[in-house]
Protein backbone atom coordinates (compact mmCIF):
# COMPACT_ATOMS: atom_id res chain seq x y z
CA UNK A 1 0.00 0.00 0.00
CA UNK A 2 2.32 2.70 -1.21
CA UNK A 3 1.31 6.31 -1.37
CA UNK A 4 0.33 7.63 -4.78
CA UNK A 5 3.08 9.54 -6.60
CA UNK A 6 0.97 12.68 -6.96
CA UNK A 7 -0.24 12.69 -3.36
CA UNK A 8 0.97 15.48 -1.08
CA UNK A 9 -1.19 14.66 1.95
CA UNK A 10 0.77 12.69 4.54
CA UNK A 11 -2.04 12.34 7.08
CA UNK A 12 -5.78 12.85 7.49
CA UNK A 13 -7.51 14.66 10.33
CA UNK A 14 -10.48 12.86 11.86
CA UNK A 15 -13.20 15.12 13.21
CA UNK A 16 -14.62 12.26 15.29
CA UNK A 17 -18.13 11.78 16.61
CA UNK A 18 -18.33 15.01 18.63
CA UNK A 19 -16.23 18.06 19.41
CA UNK A 20 -17.76 18.55 22.89
CA UNK A 21 -15.50 17.26 25.66
CA UNK A 22 -18.38 16.05 27.82
CA UNK A 23 -19.90 14.10 24.95
CA UNK A 24 -16.53 12.54 24.15
CA UNK A 25 -16.08 11.26 27.72
CA UNK A 26 -19.63 9.88 27.77
CA UNK A 27 -19.11 8.06 24.45
CA UNK A 28 -15.76 6.70 25.61
CA UNK A 29 -17.19 5.07 28.73
CA UNK A 30 -20.28 3.91 26.83
CA UNK A 31 -18.24 2.10 24.15
CA UNK A 32 -15.76 0.80 26.73
CA UNK A 33 -18.62 -0.70 28.76
CA UNK A 34 -20.09 -2.22 25.62
CA UNK A 35 -16.75 -3.80 24.69
CA UNK A 36 -16.08 -5.12 28.18
CA UNK A 37 -19.42 -6.98 28.09
CA UNK A 38 -19.85 -8.08 24.48
CA UNK A 39 -16.31 -8.83 23.32
CA UNK A 40 -15.67 -11.50 26.02
CA UNK A 41 -19.07 -12.94 25.14
CA UNK A 42 -17.97 -13.53 21.54
CA UNK A 43 -14.74 -15.11 22.71
CA UNK A 44 -16.80 -17.37 25.00
CA UNK A 45 -18.89 -18.45 22.01
CA UNK A 46 -15.77 -19.59 20.16
CA UNK A 47 -14.34 -21.40 23.21
CA UNK A 48 -17.68 -23.09 23.88
CA UNK A 49 -18.06 -24.39 20.33
CA UNK A 50 -14.47 -25.62 20.20
CA UNK A 51 -14.61 -27.38 23.57
CA UNK A 52 -18.02 -29.09 23.36
CA UNK A 53 -18.34 -32.16 21.13
CA UNK A 54 -22.11 -31.76 21.02
CA UNK A 55 -21.56 -28.60 18.97
CA UNK A 56 -19.57 -30.30 16.24
CA UNK A 57 -22.09 -29.72 13.45
CA UNK A 58 -21.24 -27.43 10.50
CA UNK A 59 -23.77 -24.84 11.70
CA UNK A 60 -21.73 -24.20 14.87
CA UNK A 61 -18.46 -24.33 12.95
CA UNK A 62 -19.71 -21.45 10.81
CA UNK A 63 -20.97 -19.59 13.87
CA UNK A 64 -17.54 -19.77 15.50
CA UNK A 65 -15.96 -18.38 12.33
CA UNK A 66 -18.60 -15.63 12.22
CA UNK A 67 -17.74 -14.66 15.80
CA UNK A 68 -14.03 -14.63 14.93
CA UNK A 69 -14.62 -12.41 11.90
CA UNK A 70 -16.71 -10.00 13.95
CA UNK A 71 -14.04 -9.77 16.65
CA UNK A 72 -11.41 -8.99 14.00
CA UNK A 73 -13.73 -6.49 12.30
CA UNK A 74 -14.29 -4.65 15.57
CA UNK A 75 -10.54 -4.47 16.15
CA UNK A 76 -9.89 -2.30 13.08
CA UNK A 77 -11.44 1.07 13.98
CA UNK A 78 -12.75 1.09 17.60
CA UNK A 79 -9.35 0.92 19.41
CA UNK A 80 -8.17 4.07 17.65
CA UNK A 81 -11.58 5.68 18.16
CA UNK A 82 -11.34 5.10 21.92
CA UNK A 83 -7.78 6.47 22.02
CA UNK A 84 -8.79 9.53 19.98
CA UNK A 85 -11.34 10.55 22.60
CA UNK A 86 -8.35 11.74 24.66
CA UNK A 87 -6.50 13.39 21.77
CA UNK A 88 -6.85 17.10 21.08
CA UNK A 89 -5.95 16.53 17.41
CA UNK A 90 -7.14 13.26 15.91
CA UNK A 91 -5.04 12.22 12.92
CA UNK A 92 -4.29 9.09 10.95
CA UNK A 93 -1.42 8.60 8.50
CA UNK A 94 -2.04 8.00 4.81
CA UNK A 95 -0.81 4.40 5.09
CA UNK A 96 -2.85 3.88 8.24
CA UNK A 97 -5.92 5.13 6.43
CA UNK A 98 -5.34 2.74 3.52
CA UNK A 99 -4.83 -0.10 6.01
CA UNK A 100 -8.15 0.66 7.70
CA UNK A 101 -9.96 0.61 4.36
CA UNK A 102 -8.26 -2.63 3.36
CA UNK A 103 -9.07 -4.56 6.55
CA UNK A 104 -12.60 -3.17 6.88
CA UNK A 105 -13.51 -4.39 3.40
CA UNK A 106 -11.52 -7.62 3.73
CA UNK A 107 -13.35 -8.64 6.90
CA UNK A 108 -16.70 -7.18 5.87
CA UNK A 109 -16.58 -8.87 2.48
CA UNK A 110 -15.49 -12.17 4.04
CA UNK A 111 -18.44 -12.02 6.43
CA UNK A 112 -20.88 -11.46 3.58
CA UNK A 113 -19.61 -14.53 1.75
CA UNK A 114 -19.54 -16.54 5.01
CA UNK A 115 -23.24 -15.74 5.48
CA UNK A 116 -23.83 -17.09 1.97
CA UNK A 117 -21.96 -20.25 2.99
CA UNK A 118 -24.20 -20.54 6.06
CA UNK A 119 -27.24 -20.20 3.81
CA UNK A 120 -25.94 -23.05 1.63
CA UNK A 121 -25.49 -25.15 4.77
CA UNK A 122 -29.10 -24.51 5.88
CA UNK A 123 -30.41 -25.24 2.38
CA UNK A 124 -28.78 -28.68 2.31
CA UNK A 125 -29.83 -29.42 5.91
CA UNK A 126 -33.50 -28.59 5.24
CA UNK A 127 -33.95 -29.69 1.62
CA UNK A 128 -31.61 -32.72 1.58
CA UNK A 129 -31.44 -33.95 5.19
CA UNK A 130 -30.54 -37.54 4.29
CA UNK A 131 -27.53 -36.43 2.24
CA UNK A 132 -26.50 -33.61 4.59
CA UNK A 133 -23.72 -35.50 6.40
CA UNK A 134 -22.18 -36.62 3.11
CA UNK A 135 -22.45 -33.24 1.35
CA UNK A 136 -21.48 -30.81 4.12
CA UNK A 137 -18.33 -32.42 5.48
CA UNK A 138 -15.65 -30.69 7.55
CA UNK A 139 -13.52 -30.34 4.41
CA UNK A 140 -16.41 -28.60 2.61
CA UNK A 141 -16.93 -26.30 5.59
CA UNK A 142 -13.24 -25.34 5.64
CA UNK A 143 -13.34 -24.78 1.88
CA UNK A 144 -16.36 -22.46 2.21
CA UNK A 145 -14.66 -20.48 4.99
CA UNK A 146 -11.43 -20.26 3.00
CA UNK A 147 -13.35 -19.18 -0.10
CA UNK A 148 -15.09 -16.44 1.88
CA UNK A 149 -11.70 -15.05 2.95
CA UNK A 150 -10.38 -15.21 -0.63
CA UNK A 151 -13.41 -13.42 -2.06
CA UNK A 152 -13.24 -10.84 0.73
CA UNK A 153 -9.58 -10.24 -0.14
CA UNK A 154 -10.41 -9.79 -3.83
CA UNK A 155 -13.16 -7.30 -2.98
CA UNK A 156 -10.85 -5.36 -0.64
CA UNK A 157 -7.82 -5.26 -2.92
CA UNK A 158 -9.99 -3.81 -5.71
CA UNK A 159 -10.86 -0.90 -3.40
CA UNK A 160 -7.20 -0.26 -2.62
CA UNK A 161 -6.12 -0.48 -6.27
CA UNK A 162 -8.73 2.13 -7.15
CA UNK A 163 -7.89 4.52 -4.30
CA UNK A 164 -4.07 4.48 -4.16
CA UNK A 165 -3.53 6.31 -7.50
CA UNK A 166 -5.78 9.20 -6.41
CA UNK A 167 -3.98 12.53 -5.82
CA UNK A 168 -4.60 14.20 -2.44
CA UNK A 169 -3.19 17.69 -2.66
CA UNK A 170 -4.96 19.78 -0.05
CA UNK A 171 -8.12 18.98 1.94
CA UNK A 172 -7.43 16.32 4.55
CA UNK A 173 -10.34 16.51 7.03
CA UNK A 174 -12.59 13.47 7.37
CA UNK A 175 -15.90 14.15 9.11
CA UNK A 176 -15.90 10.77 10.80
CA UNK A 177 -13.94 8.63 13.30
CA UNK A 178 -12.36 6.28 10.73
CA UNK A 179 -11.34 6.08 7.06
CA UNK A 180 -13.62 4.64 4.43
CA UNK A 181 -13.98 5.00 0.70
CA UNK A 182 -17.03 7.28 0.88
CA UNK A 183 -14.97 9.80 2.87
CA UNK A 184 -11.60 9.48 1.13
CA UNK A 185 -12.80 9.71 -2.47
CA UNK A 186 -14.40 13.10 -1.84
CA UNK A 187 -10.99 14.56 -0.83
CA UNK A 188 -9.22 13.62 -4.06
CA UNK A 189 -8.01 16.51 -6.27
CA UNK A 190 -9.58 15.07 -9.41
CA UNK A 191 -12.91 14.14 -10.93
CA UNK A 192 -14.03 10.91 -9.24
CA UNK A 193 -17.41 10.37 -10.89
CA UNK A 194 -16.33 7.27 -12.83
CA UNK A 195 -14.51 5.91 -9.77
CA UNK A 196 -17.57 6.36 -7.57
CA UNK A 197 -19.64 4.54 -10.16
CA UNK A 198 -17.23 1.58 -10.16
CA UNK A 199 -17.15 1.48 -6.35
CA UNK A 200 -20.93 1.58 -6.27
CA UNK A 201 -20.98 -1.65 -8.26
CA UNK A 202 -18.14 -3.24 -6.25
CA UNK A 203 -19.60 -2.38 -2.82
CA UNK A 204 -23.12 -1.03 -3.00
CA UNK A 205 -24.78 -3.06 -5.73
CA UNK A 206 -22.93 -6.25 -4.76
CA UNK A 207 -24.06 -5.84 -1.13
CA UNK A 208 -27.66 -5.20 -2.17
CA UNK A 209 -27.71 -8.24 -4.48
CA UNK A 210 -26.32 -10.51 -1.73
CA UNK A 211 -28.90 -9.13 0.69
CA UNK A 212 -31.80 -9.83 -1.67
CA UNK A 213 -30.43 -13.27 -2.56
CA UNK A 214 -30.11 -14.27 1.10
CA UNK A 215 -33.60 -12.99 1.95
CA UNK A 216 -35.14 -14.94 -0.94
CA UNK A 217 -33.19 -18.07 0.06
CA UNK A 218 -34.24 -17.99 3.71
CA UNK A 219 -37.78 -17.02 2.77
CA UNK A 220 -38.00 -20.10 0.54
CA UNK A 221 -36.51 -22.26 3.32
CA UNK A 222 -39.07 -20.96 5.81
CA UNK A 223 -41.87 -21.88 3.42
CA UNK A 224 -40.29 -25.31 2.97
CA UNK A 225 -40.06 -25.80 6.74
CA UNK A 226 -43.63 -24.63 7.40
CA UNK A 227 -45.10 -26.96 4.79
CA UNK A 228 -42.87 -29.92 5.66
CA UNK A 229 -43.05 -32.57 8.35
CA UNK A 230 -43.19 -31.61 12.02
CA UNK A 231 -39.91 -33.34 12.94
CA UNK A 232 -37.32 -30.65 13.71
CA UNK A 233 -39.70 -28.07 12.30
CA UNK A 234 -39.48 -25.62 15.20
CA UNK A 235 -35.68 -25.70 15.43
CA UNK A 236 -35.15 -25.26 11.68
CA UNK A 237 -37.65 -22.39 11.59
CA UNK A 238 -35.97 -20.67 14.55
CA UNK A 239 -32.56 -21.01 12.90
CA UNK A 240 -33.79 -19.45 9.65
CA UNK A 241 -35.43 -16.55 11.51
CA UNK A 242 -32.20 -15.96 13.44
CA UNK A 243 -30.21 -15.84 10.20
CA UNK A 244 -32.69 -13.37 8.72
CA UNK A 245 -32.30 -11.11 11.77
CA UNK A 246 -28.51 -11.20 11.40
CA UNK A 247 -28.79 -10.43 7.68
CA UNK A 248 -30.91 -7.33 8.34
CA UNK A 249 -28.55 -6.17 11.10
CA UNK A 250 -25.43 -6.57 8.98
CA UNK A 251 -26.66 -5.48 5.56
CA UNK A 252 -28.89 -2.59 6.63
CA UNK A 253 -26.08 -0.13 7.52
CA UNK A 254 -23.89 -1.33 4.63
CA UNK A 255 -26.67 -0.69 2.11
CA UNK A 256 -27.28 2.76 3.61
CA UNK A 257 -23.58 3.66 3.32
CA UNK A 258 -22.66 2.25 -0.09
CA UNK A 259 -25.93 2.18 -2.09
CA UNK A 260 -26.14 5.94 -2.57
CA UNK A 261 -24.04 8.85 -3.88
CA UNK A 262 -20.87 9.62 -1.92
CA UNK A 263 -22.38 12.60 -0.11
CA UNK A 264 -22.86 13.58 3.53
CA UNK A 265 -26.17 12.80 5.21
CA UNK A 266 -27.29 13.61 8.78
CA UNK A 267 -27.32 9.98 9.98
CA UNK A 268 -23.93 8.99 8.51
CA UNK A 269 -22.01 8.95 11.80
CA UNK A 270 -24.75 7.14 13.71
CA UNK A 271 -25.01 4.43 11.05
CA UNK A 272 -21.19 4.18 10.90
CA UNK A 273 -21.01 3.53 14.65
CA UNK A 274 -23.59 0.75 14.45
CA UNK A 275 -21.95 -0.66 11.30
CA UNK A 276 -18.37 -0.80 12.62
CA UNK A 277 -18.78 -1.06 16.40
CA UNK A 278 -22.14 -2.26 17.70
CA UNK A 279 -23.77 -4.63 15.22
CA UNK A 280 -20.78 -6.87 14.37
CA UNK A 281 -20.32 -7.90 18.00
CA UNK A 282 -24.06 -8.38 18.43
CA UNK A 283 -24.50 -10.86 15.56
CA UNK A 284 -23.14 -13.99 17.31
CA UNK A 285 -24.76 -12.91 20.57
CA UNK A 286 -28.20 -12.80 18.93
CA UNK A 287 -27.60 -16.25 17.51
CA UNK A 288 -26.56 -17.56 20.93
CA UNK A 289 -29.53 -16.11 22.80
CA UNK A 290 -31.88 -17.91 20.41
CA UNK A 291 -30.08 -21.26 20.62
CA UNK A 292 -30.66 -23.53 23.64
CA UNK A 293 -27.81 -25.92 22.79
CA UNK A 294 -25.17 -23.19 22.91
CA UNK A 295 -26.57 -21.73 26.13
CA UNK A 296 -26.47 -25.17 27.76
CA UNK A 297 -22.92 -25.76 26.49
CA UNK A 298 -21.85 -22.40 27.92
CA UNK A 299 -23.26 -23.35 31.32
CA UNK A 300 -21.35 -26.63 31.21
CA UNK A 301 -18.12 -24.85 30.24
CA UNK A 302 -18.48 -22.19 32.92
CA UNK A 303 -19.42 -24.89 35.42
CA UNK A 304 -16.21 -26.78 34.66
CA UNK A 305 -14.16 -23.60 35.08
CA UNK A 306 -15.82 -22.94 38.44
CA UNK A 307 -15.03 -26.46 39.62
CA UNK A 308 -11.40 -26.20 38.50
CA UNK A 309 -11.14 -22.81 40.19
CA UNK A 310 -12.48 -24.23 43.44
CA UNK A 311 -9.90 -27.01 43.36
Amino acid sequence: MLQGNQSMVKEFELLGLSQARGAQLFLFFLFLLFYSLILPGNILIILTIRSDRRLGSPMYFFLANLAFLDICYCSVTPPKMLADFFSSRKTISYKGCMAQIFFLHLLGGSEVFLLIGMAIDRYVAICHPLRYANLITRAVCCALVGLSWCLGFMHSIIQIILIVPLPFCGPNKLDNFFCDITQIVKLACTDTYDLEFIMFFNSGLATLMCFILLLISYGALLVKVRTGSSQGKSKASSTCVTHIIIIFIMFGPAIYIYCRPFQDFPLDKVVAVFHTVVFPLMNPMIYTLRNKEIKQAMRRLLGKQTIWGAK
